[in-house]
């Protein structure tokens, strides 16, 4: 109880190697001290684990490297657009190795889970850094890498617009951080969206990068079916993007 935050989670396997078997946590969960989430995953008694408790207890408990992203990064480091009607959605990344747990993914939690499995930025955890949230330390995207998730998220195309006003907010990017990650990027959608985005916002790390040193292939893209060709970067997108000023 000492070594971990009041509303973590506290998980079968770590509880056994903090000197507390299955027979013991069976014991402590009959007596009331424990409370039992599923198999394996407790909580301590009057504790009431928010979503990102549940990713911070999963993550320092079993070594594993789930990253808070997108969306969710950015309106934790303060960069939200608008704040979200209804539940607030937390988009969570891994890649393919590491799947999350199912009770994780379809929990009833005060957040909803948006999970992707990926590695469209790499294996590591390029751009990735640890922030401490309200006692619990997790690993959130830098603005850099939020934005580029942001835009390989599936319903990104119906939300361009949206993605684009939080782009103009982002006056500080690391250029040496932005040109790493576009490099690292496999997704051709993404680079082409983000220099597009990033030229249009006209921000003054953009003239630092070496698009040169960028692969963004030869093939045309339809981010929208109908809409505005821009032929610097072979894609047709919304006609709301290509002309907001």
């Amino acid at each position: 109880m000492e070594l971990v935050p009041h509303d973590s989670v506290l998980l079968g396997s770590w509880l056994s190697d903090h000197g507390l078997d299955a027979r013991s946590q069976h014991a402590y969960m009959k007596s009331g001290w424990l409370t039992r989430i599923t198999k394996g995953v407790y909580k301590m008694k009057g504790a009431t684990p928010s979503l990102m408790a549940i990713i911070s207890s999963y993550n320092t408990q079993l070594d594993k490297h789930c990253i808070v992203g997108a969306f969710t990064a950015l309106q934790l480091r303060g960069y939200a657009h608008y704040l979200p009607m209804g539940k607030p959605k937390a988009y969570l990344f891994t890649d393919r190795k590491n799947k999350l747990p199912s009770w994780i993914v379809n929990g009833d939690w005060d957040m909803s889970v948006k999970y992707m499995t990926t590695s469209f930025l790499g294996e590591g955890l390029l751009g990735v850094e640890s922030l401490t949230i309200e006692q619990f330390d997790l690993l959130v995207s830098s603005p850099e890498r939020a934005i580029l998730e942001c835009l390989y998220l599936p319903e990104s195309a119906s939300s361009l617009l949206d993605v684009y006003y939080i782009m103009e907010g982002l006056t500080t990017l690391r250029p040496k951080l932005v040109q790493t990650l576009l490099e690292s990027c496999t997704s051709l959608k993404v680079k082409r969206l983000f220099l597009y985005m990033a030229e249009k916002a006209n921000h003054p790390w953009y003239k630092a990068l070496d698009s040169e040193r960028v692969s963004l292939g030869t093939s045309r893209l339809m981010i929208s079916p109908t809409g505005k060709y821009i032929s610097k970067y072979n894609m047709t997108i919304p006609k709301e993007l290509a002309e907001y000023e």
